[in-house]
C-alpha cells in the first residue's frame, strides 16, 4: 500500500498552512488513499524532527452530494478529532487553490457533518460551524442530565466552567485576566477529570467588552495552541447564553482574531478568519 498522499512513487507531499497561528500539515488523500497511521501523524507533527504542526488535515473525496470534498482531522498525538474551525478554513483555501472549489460559496464534509463555506476575501473565509449543543449527553459529560450555566468537576479544586459541543467537547472557564490564567495546569487537569469521559478542549475566556473577548485554549491531543476556531465558537456560545456578550464577537487569540456570530438560540455559529499557506514539502521516511 502506498503512503498517504504519495503519487508516482514519490514521497509524502504536503502543504504547511495555518489559520491565525493554529498550524497544520495538509495531505491530499483523494482517490481512496489510506488515512495516516498514528505514528506518521506524530512524526509529521514533531516540531524538532518533523514538519511541526498542531494537527494533520486530510483532503478526502466528498462524502455527500453537493460537497466539493471531505476532510479528516488528526491531532499531534495521532488521535482523531471531529472538529477544527481553523482547519476548515485552511481546507477551503487549499481546495480553492487546487481548483476543486470555485465560486464564493461551497460545502465541505467533516467528521462532524457538512459545513457551508463562504469566501469573503483573498485569504479569508466564513465557515458555518453548526449549532452549539448544550445538553451534557451531546458534549459528552458524565453525571448531570440537564444543561447548567456552570458545572463542577469531580476534582473540587478545579474552577467551575461552562460546557458545550461544537462537534467536539469544550469547557469554558471565565477568567479576569487571560495572561494570568492557569492554562498549563487547569487545562490538562480538566481533560483528565472523570466528568469528561472523552476528554475536552479547555478554553480560558476574558470578557473585554460585549463585542470582544480574549481567549486561550488547551486542546486535547495537542496542548495550548495559538488559536482554536471551534474553541472561539464555544466560548462565544457559552458567554452569550450567559448574557455576558452580544451575538457578534471578535475573539482575540494569541495567533490572531476570529469573528464569531451566533444570531439566535438554536442557530448555527459562523466563524470568519484567515487561512495562510506557509510552504510546500515532501516527507521522505528513509
Amino acid at each position: 500500500m502506498s503512503a498517504p498522499g504519495a503519487r508516482d512513487g514519490a514521497g509524502l507531499r504536503f502543504s504547511k498552512m495555518h489559520g491565525a497561528g493554529n498550524d497544520f500539515v495538509v495531505l491530499d488523500l483523494r482517490g481512496g488513499r489510506p488515512s495516516p497511521p498514528a505514528a506518521l501523524c506524530r512524526a509529521l507533527a514533531d516540531r524538532h524532527a518533523g514538519v511541526g504542526c498542531d494537527q494533520i488535515l486530510t483532503i478526502e473525496d466528498a462524502g455527500s452530494p453537493g460537497a466539493v470534498a471531505a476532510y479528516g482531522i488528526w491531532n499531534a498525538d495521532g488521535s482523531a478529532s471531529r472538529q477544527c474551525g481553523n482547519g476548515a478554513r485552511c481546507v477551503a483555501a487549499w481546495l480553492v487553490r487546487d481548483g476543486a472549489a470555485s465560486g464564493e460559496r461551497f460545502n465541505l464534509d467533516s467528521p462532524a457533518g457538512r459545513h457551508a463555506v463562504t469566501r469573503v476575501g483573498r485569504d479569508r473565509y466564513t465557515v458555518d460551524m453548526g449549532p452549539p449543543e448544550f445538553s451534557p449527553a451531546s458534549i459528552p459529560m458524565a453525571g448531570p442530565a440537564d444543561p447548567q450555566d456552570r458545572y463542577a468537576a469531580v476534582d473540587a479544586a478545579l474552577p467551575r466552567f461552562g460546557a458545550v459541543s461544537m462537534g467536539n467537547p469544550h469547557a469554558v472557564v471565565e477568567v479576569d485576566d487571560i495572561d494570568e490564567a492557569p492554562v498549563a495546569t487547569v487545562g490538562p487537569a480538566l481533560q483528565r477529570d472523570p466528568v469528561f469521559p472523552e476528554s475536552v478542549n479547555v478554553g480560558f475566556a476574558q470578557v473585554v467588552a460585549r463585542d470582544r473577548i480574549r481567549l486561550r485554549v488547551f486542546e486535547r491531543g495537542v496542548g495550548e495552541t495559538l488559536a482554536c476556531g471551534s474553541g472561539a465558537c464555544a466560548a462565544v456560545a457559552v458567554l452569550a447564553a450567559r448574557g455576558r456578550v452580544d451575538r457578534r464577537v471578535d475573539v482575540e487569540l494569541p495567533g490572531g482574531t476570529l469573528g464569531i456570530e451566533w444570531t439566535a438560540d438554536g442557530a448555527p455559529v459562523s466563524m470568519t478568519g484567515p487561512a495562510t499557506f506557509v510552504f510546500e514539502g515532501e516527507w521522505r521516511d528513509e
